[in-house]
């Protein structure tokens, strides 16, 4: 049994807008939502910026005594998927809820708690860590509670493959769904991590951007001044949903997934493997499985971290995957306005791709101004481009060698996978 594959709800919390709306309004205008760190103080760090959510109230998602024993990653995910539930149309109250999964990933789940707990184990003896450490904190809450706001019973989990886990939830849900086990999934990824802990560890591997000067400039994508990722939070849902299903309620189809790629680069735990073989391996397959050829490709989301080896190795694996093709191709990095949401990047960038297709607009790349000649292709430099789109590809990657390519179709013309 193998079904088509439709989205039909979206959701976002993000450092450039808490909906879709606003995130995509930004997006296009090529607005950057990076700032300094305000969470704590960050004196003493090298790197002193970040993507941060700004002004989102979460007394609208839970009460407010809940908000309180709920971590920071679980909340922004509940307010995600609170906006791709309601955009979806579903009728909660007709559709056969064991047959609706929740698959939201996360790279590190509740470290904020964590951190916060430890301190008060170390200061004040166990007798004083909070009874909710644990429930949260494990990842696997972000889908839980998802899933208890709105009595979901199909299969339920988080997948953790660092930057790559909101890829992978969204691609696990397809797979669900054209098996049919499924008819309806929510699926994507939620990270908050702008902590001391976080932050430590990311600058004492020298993986972050020290160019606190200019918050904005910061994340620069494939430029030859890059000098690391700039670190975000935030949460993308999605409502996946057989067409059968979303034709029979007539839901409104936003497009259309048609294929999905996975890989591993065996490799290193930081650094992607030379060549960007990995990354290739996945892009091959997300084009396998969906039937399609090179050409049919107008755009890629590219995962484009802003660090030297992942925008080389990257840009590198799409050269070889689409040879001559890959002239009539546009590539961007929406990393460079919102940063790295890690866990949850997939998920957000996977919205992006959707909504390029739905309005034929392709998000630049901005502060790109100095090329760099390890990477040749063009990335839609600075300012939006017009574009009718067919069919588009999302990449992550994360540490560890996880590589995930999702491939998207315009609703009216997507045959592929039937």
């Amino acid at each position: 049994m193998s079904r088509r594959v439709v989205v039909t709800g979206l959701g976002v919390t993000s450092p450039v807008g808490n909906d879709v709306a606003s995130f995509w309004s930004a997006l296009c205008s090529g607005k950057s939502g990076i700032d300094r760190v305000t969470a704590f103080d960050i004196s003493e760090y090298d790197s002193k910026i970040a993507g941060e959510v700004k002004d989102i109230d979460f007394s609208k998602y839970v009460e407010p005594k809940e908000a309180k024993r709920t971590d920071r990653v679980i909340l922004l995910g509940i307010a995600a998927a609170a906006e791709a539930v309601k955009d979806s149309g579903l009728d909660l109250s007709t559709v056969n809820l064991d047959r609706v999964g929740t698959i939201v990933g996360s790279g590190i789940g509740g470290l904020i708690t964590l951190q916060n707990e430890h301190t008060k184990l170390i200061q004040k003896g166990p007798g004083r860590v909070s009874p909710f450490l644990i429930p949260m904190m494990i990842p696997d809450m972000v889908p839980g509670r998802i899933s208890m706001e709105y009595g979901f019973k199909g299969p339920n989990y988080a997948v953790v493959s660092a930057c790559a886990s909101g890829s992978h939830s969204i691609g696990d849900a397809f797979m669900l769904i054209k098996a049919g086990m499924a008819d309806v999934v929510a699926a994507g990824g939620s990270e908050a991590v702008i902590t001391e802990t976080g932050f430590a560890g990311f600058c004492n591997m020298k993986a972050l951007s020290t160019r606190n000067d200019n918050p904005q400039k910061a994340s620069s994508p494939f430029d030859k001044k890059r000098d690391g990722f700039v670190m975000s939070e935030g949460s993308g849902i999605v409502i996946l949903e057989s067409l059968e299903h979303a034709l029979a309620r007539k839901a409104r189809i936003y497009a259309e997934m048609v294929g999905y790629g996975a890989s591993g680069d065996a490799h290193h735990l930081s650094h992607p493997a030379p060549d960007g073989v990995g990354a290739q391996a996945a892009i091959r397959m997300a084009l396998s499985t969906a039937g399609l050829k090179t050409s049919d490709i107008g755009y890629i989301n590219a995962h484009g971290t802003s660090t030297s080896l992942n925008d080389k190795y990257e840009s590198i694996a799409i050269n070889k995957v689409f040879g001559e093709d890959v002239a009539n191709l546009h590539v961007s990095s929406t990393k460079s306005m919102t940063g790295h949401l890690l866990g949850a990047s997939g998920a957000v960038e996977f919205i992006a791709s959707i909504l390029a297709i739905r309005d034929s607009i392709i998000p630049p790349t901005i502060n790109y101004e100095d090329p760099d000649p390890d990477c040749t292709l063009n990335y839609t430099p600075n300012t939006a481009v017009k574009k009718q789109l067919r069919y588009v590809l999302s990449n992550s990657f994360g540490f560890g060698g996880h590589n995930a390519c999702l491939a998207l179709g315009k609703y009216e013309s997507a045959q592929a996978g039937n």
